[in-house]
């Protein structure tokens, strides 16, 4: 009888692809037009130490990712320990540990003991604590109270034209998407924005992909990430996102 080989995880190519897609989806941390509503700062573990390493861009590239607002990640037992318990349903994240040991052996040569250093990777599961409920309230950052947004001088113009369009336009998080299974756009709130004409930007290309869905337009949004259709369909929402800021008046 054989027996399958269990797969093992490439962590490290698993947390690559991550990095890179997070520079690739076009905003980044670094030029996206809404602030953050997390806490900010280097992700820290359950006890507050800060993570090292590869594990500082990664939680930080998926917690941006995810919205979460808590800096602190745990595995499922340090959520226990702390009170807390994972909500059913909730993914965990990698989290790398990289050492090395030293092992004395005999030279197969000489005949001599030498002291080789190994060198090893391993990886846990951690959840952020927006994961977990009933940790203590210091895991959960206090809400930011929402600033005034000063309305843009096209502002009547800007609220005319997206009056006239019957989207469904929700509201909350830390991302902009238009999801075409629930036809729906997934706006962070117009407060999050540093201004209302870049609010309105955003607003219109999320638009132009809701113009896409099966039921109206129909064009092929791409199976994956990249793909030809995919980078067409993003090349006809920056066209449509750039054509009413010329003519909103």
């Amino acid at each position: 009888m054989s027996f399958r080989q269990p797969v093992r995880r490439d962590v490290a190519a698993e947390i690559t692809d991550l990095i890179i897609r997070k520079i690739e989806e076009g905003v980044p941390p670094w030029s996206r037009p809404w602030r953050s509503n997390g806490a900010g700062g280097r992700p820290l573990r359950h006890c507050g130490t800060p993570y090292q390493g590869i594990n500082v861009l990664y939680l930080w590239a998926l917690g941006d990712a995810l919205g979460y607002r808590s800096r602190y990640w745990m595995t499922y037992r340090q959520a226990e320990s702390l009170g807390g318990h994972v909500r059913k349903g909730e993914s965990g994240a990698i989290s790398v540990y990289y050492s090395s040991f030293k092992k004395t052996e005999e030279h197969p040569e000489t005949g001599k003991e030498v002291e080789r250093s190994i060198r090893f990777l391993r990886h846990y599961i951690v959840f952020n604590a927006d994961q977990v409920d009933g940790l203590p309230p210091y895991f959960y950052p206090s809400p930011e109270p929402e600033l005034p947004l000063a309305p843009s001088e096209r502002q009547a113009a800007i609220d005319a034209f997206f009056a006239s369009i019957p989207a469904d336009v929700r509201h909350g998080g830390n991302q902009a998407y238009f999801t075409p299974t629930f036809d729906y756009i997934q706006l962070p709130s117009r407060t999050s924005f540093r201004s209302m004409d870049l609010y309105a930007s955003t607003r219109c290309h999320e638009t132009v992909h809701w113009s896409g869905h099966t039921s109206r337009l129909a064009r092929t949004f791409g199976k994956r990430f990249g793909d030809k259709a995919y980078c067409f369909e993003e090349l006809v929402a920056l066209s449509g996102q750039s054509a009413p800021h010329g003519t909103l008046q």
